[in-house]
């Protein structure tokens, strides 16, 4: 079955780009595409799609908005966002409505494409630019002192992780690779990918920071 793809894009020249990438792929497929915050909520309502690429400068609506529409009316989709924003605002800001993906709208098609098929595998795919500034934000943060074990908490859902799902939450705590947790429990990459999307489901997060702070929580990671 193709992947299913809903745009949001106000820019028409933006949005028949990513139509044409869309079309050219033979595992995507189009759903239904929207030039504004109205018909973006029209669409959200009336088609249900795997992935649902969302512009956040729409001229009516907040683009956060109709990500946390999209996510309370079709819960399991994927929201990427498609944007010209990369401050810090823009990013935490959809970060916290729900996104699990933000490309810059300058990436190139094959990049867009694989980014989709990583967020479908349950990645947390974004552009180099913004992963740098996330990065350089976390590194201007001062860290408090951490003990050197840390004590296990409560955390919701953990309980219905899998013996395998517990192993590569572990993994993913102390910073591996999708590939390394692959070749660490001999398994595929996109094996691993599907185990993290039920993590992420399992213990209601969006991404693999709030995945990896999960873990930590839980005593996987020691400091």
């Amino acid at each position: 079955m193709p992947i299913t793809i809903a745009i949001i894009e106000d820019n028409p020249e933006f949005r028949q780009r990513f139509i044409d990438i869309i079309d050219a792929a033979p595992d995507l497929a189009l759903v239904g595409c929207a030039i504004d915050g109205a018909q973006g909520r029209a669409l959200i309502a009336a088609s249900r799609a795997d992935v649902f690429l969302i512009d956040l400068g729409l001229p009516d609506i907040d683009g956060t908005v109709l990500i946390r529409e999209a996510i309370a009316t079709h819960p399991g989709c994927d929201v990427m966002v498609i944007s010209v924003f990369a401050d810090d605002a823009h990013v935490l800001a959809s970060i916290e409505a729900g996104a699990t993906g933000y490309l810059l709208k300058d990436s190139m098609s094959a990049a867009i494409v694989d980014c989709i098929h990583t967020l479908v595998a349950g990645g947390s795919p974004v552009s180099p630019m913004i992963a740098r500034r996330i990065l350089q934000k976390l590194r201007a943060t001062p860290a408090a002192p951490a003990a050197r074990v840390v004590k296990p908490e409560v955390v919701p859902g953990a309980a219905l992780l899998t013996e395998r799902e517990v192993q590569i939450l572990g993994l993913l705590g102390k910073g591996l690779s999708y590939g390394e947790i692959g070749a660490a429990l001999f398994i595929s990459a996109h094996t691993v990918a599907q185990h993290i999307k039920n993590i992420y489901r399992k213990l209601a997060v969006h991404s693999r920071g709030e995945a990896v702070y999960a873990a930590s929580k839980l005593g996987m990671v020691v400091f």
